[in-house]
């Protein structure tokens, strides 16, 4: 079975997040990609709003993983981690994506339109599809600590 990906924007990454769109909507890995919004680029609705419910998806269980886009990343980042359940981070190099995933079993990859190239963010889309967390590795008792706190 393969994932369920929501993605998401706010204004000032929604071409980014549609050009992703495409790219998962064409990966074999992907079963499902459901967008979270924005659906236009004029759309001015608030990245928290947008993040959030995104985020909350994937607490749901609605969706597996998710990649939000915005200016920096960093708004994403923060409203998708006030949801309980979920880690997500800005990551803009190949490395920091695959930590995000095998280190912190994070679900969100956020992405900044306005800080890295669209075809970097289109490679860093697809390999952060390409790792999967081990729960016997060493990083589970931190995953869980982090878990913990949300209580």
């Amino acid at each position: 079975m393969g994932y369920r990906v929501v993605v998401a924007s706010d204004f000032a990454g929604f071409d980014y997040k549609e050009a992703i769109k495409k790219d998962l909507e064409a990966d074999p890995r992907v079963d499902e990609v459901i967008d979270a919004g924005v659906l236009a680029s004029d759309d001015k609705k608030e990245y928290p709003h947008v993040g959030v419910n995104a985020a909350r998806k994937i607490a749901a269980g609605e969706a597996d993983r998710g990649i939000f886009v915005c200016g920096t990343g960093m708004g994403m980042a923060m409203s998708a981690n006030k949801v309980k359940g979920v880690r997500a981070s800005t990551a803009h190099d190949s490395f920091s994506v695959e930590r995000l995933v095998l280190s912190n079993d994070a679900q969100v990859l956020c992405l900044g339109q306005r800080v890295i190239g669209l075809e970097l963010a289109r490679r860093l889309a697809r390999e952060f599809l390409g790792y999967t967390f081990d729960p016997s590795s060493h990083s589970k008792a931190n995953v869980d600590i982090l878990c913990a706190y949300e209580d």
